[in-house]
């Protein structure tokens, strides 16, 4: 699988979470500073990138997850 179509997967995860345009996706994104997730709705996100890329992410990776670029990053790293 690809980096962009991890990405492409991770994207829509985060429209259908967060509520955001496709098109308003980007590496940079926050998903703190820019989506206002709070922990609650992080940790739903990660989930989700559990059950879409069948890998487990720890609690101490999840909080190194900032943004949809190290999400990306992230799956890309750990995908079986």
């Amino acid at each position: 699988m690809t980096r962009e179509d991890i990405f492409n997967k991770v994207a829509v995860i985060i429209e259908k979470h967060f509520d955001v345009a496709k098109d308003k996706i980007t590496d940079n994104l926050s998903l703190i500073k820019d989506l206002n997730a709070d922990s609650i709705s992080v940790m739903e996100f990660v989930l989700d990138l559990e059950d879409e890329f069948g890998t487990e992410i720890s609690d101490e990776d999840a909080e190194q997850i900032e943004t949809v670029g190290a999400a990306v990053d992230y799956i890309s790293a750990h995908l079986n």
